[in-house]
C-alpha cells in the first residue's frame, strides 16, 4: 500500500480508504487508486486491517472429528452465521485426544482469533486446561454438544436424557425384552444423560437394571465389531441394540449381516445419528437426530454476542434444542 501511496503522492490512509470505497474519498481519487492497484495486482490484506481495528475477524472452532455427520452439519451452522458477520472460521480437530485438545488451546492463546466455539473430545476427564486458557487468553468461549460442566461458560445442548428415554420406551413398545446400550465414552455429559435416559426407561418397564445392560466400546471399528459379534453370538443375545453414536449402529448392521441376524425380526436397532442416508439403509435405521445445524448456529450467535458486546462476558447461559425421533424399519415389530 505504501508503494501505491508514494506513486500517487497520496497518504497511506487515503489509499486505504479509497480501496475500501469510503465516502470520504472523491470518485476521481478512488479511480486513480483502483487503476494503479490493478496494474500492480495489489490485494488488500484484510487480516492486517482488522488487527489495526482490534479484531482479527477470525473465530476458532474445536471439534473431535469431521467424519461424523453431526459435526459436519454443526459446522455448516457456524460457518453460515460467521460468513454473515464477515468472519472466517479456523477449524481445529482433536481426533478424540485430550493432549491434542490442550495443544490447540495453547496455540490459540497466542493466535489472533476473536473467540472460540468448542466441543470436547472423548478423553477429556478434567477441565483445568480450559480454565487456564480462559484465564490466560480472556477470549469468549462457547461450548456445544460435548460441554464442560463449568458454570462460567455459555453452552448449547440438546435433550439427551428425554431423547434416550423416549427411544428406549419405543423399543419396549415393540415387544423388546432385553435391550443393550452401546457407548464409547462413559464420562462425558451427553453420554451420562443418554445412559440415564436408557436406564430409567428399562426400570420403568419392570426390569432390574444391571451393568449387563450397557457395554462400552472403543474408537476402533474393528474392535467394536468384535465386541458386537461376541454379543450377538452369546448364549443370551439381545433382541435390541441402542447405540449412542451412528458409527456403532453401522458396526451393528455390518456384524448382523455377517451373522445373518435379521433386522428388525431378530434384532431391533436404534441410534443417535445425523446420518443423511439412515433412511436408505436396509432396513432403514430408526434415529434420534440432533438439531446439529441449529446447535452450531446458536453457538455462533452466542459467541458473536460476546465478541460484539464487551460488557457481555462468559456466563452460564444454556440453550437446549430438542432432538427428533425418526421411527423407521429397524425397530418395527413382527
Amino acid at each position: 500500500m505504501m508503494k501505491l501511496a508514494k506513486e500517487l503522492n497520496l497518504s497511506v490512509s487515503t489509499v486505504s480508504k479509497a480501496l475500501l470505497d469510503s465516502y470520504e474519498i472523491s470518485a476521481a481519487t478512488k479511480q486513480r487508486v483502483i487503476e494503479l492497484a490493478k496494474k500492480y495486482n495489489y490485494k488488500p490484506n484484510p487480516f492486517a486491517s482488522s488487527l489495526r481495528k482490534g479484531k482479527s475477524k477470525f473465530i476458532a472452532v474445536i471439534i473431535p472429528e469431521v467424519n461424523n455427520n453431526f459435526f459436519s452439519m454443526a459446522m455448516d451452522g457456524i460457518q453460515t452465521l460467521a460468513t454473515e458477520k464477515g468472519y472466517d472460521v479456523l477449524v481445529y480437530l482433536t481426533h478424540e485426544s485430550q493432549s491434542n485438545e490442550i495443544s490447540v488451546l495453547d496455540h490459540l492463546e497466542i493466535s489472533h482469533v476473536d473467540g472460540v466455539i468448542m466441543s470436547l473430545c472423548s478423553q477429556t476427564l478434567s477441565f483445568e486446561h480450559i480454565e487456564n486458557f480462559n484465564t490466560e487468553s480472556h477470549l469468549p468461549l462457547v461450548f456445544f454438544d460435548r460441554i464442560a460442566t463449568l458454570d462460567s461458560f455459555p453452552r448449547v445442548i440438546t435433550n439427551n436424557y428425554e431423547s434416550a428415554f423416549q427411544a428406549t420406551m419405543h423399543l419396549f413398545s415393540q415387544k423388546v425384552k432385553s435391550p443393550i446400550y452401546l457407548y464409547t465414552s462413559e464420562w462425558n455429559y451427553i453420554n451420562k444423560e443418554r445412559h440415564r435416559g436408557f436406564k430409567d426407561a428399562v426400570i420403568q418397564n419392570g426390569l432390574t437394571f444391571t451393568d449387563d445392560f450397557v457395554i462400552k466400546c472403543t474408537e476402533d471399528s474393528e474392535i467394536n465389531k468384535s465386541i458386537i459379534h461376541d454379543l450377538l453370538t452369546s448364549e443370551k443375545p439381545p433382541d435390541a441394540i441402542f447405540t449412542s453414536i451412528e458409527k456403532l449402529a453401522i458396526n451393528v448392521y455390518e456384524v448382523a449381516n455377517e451373522l445373518k441376524v435379521k433386522i428388525p425380526d431378530q434384532l431391533k436397532v436404534i441410534s443417535f445419528s445425523n446420518l443423511r442416508t439412515a433412511s436408505l439403509l436396509a432396513p432403514s435405521l430408526s434415529t434420534i437426530t440432533q438439531p446439529a445445524f441449529e446447535m452450531g448456529e446458536q453457538a455462533a450467535k452466542m459467541l458473536f454476542k460476546m465478541i460484539e458486546k464487551k460488557s457481555y462476558k462468559n456466563s452460564n447461559d444454556i440453550i437446549s434444542i430438542d432432538s427428533i425421533l425418526y421411527l423407521r424399519d429397524s425397530t418395527k415389530s413382527n
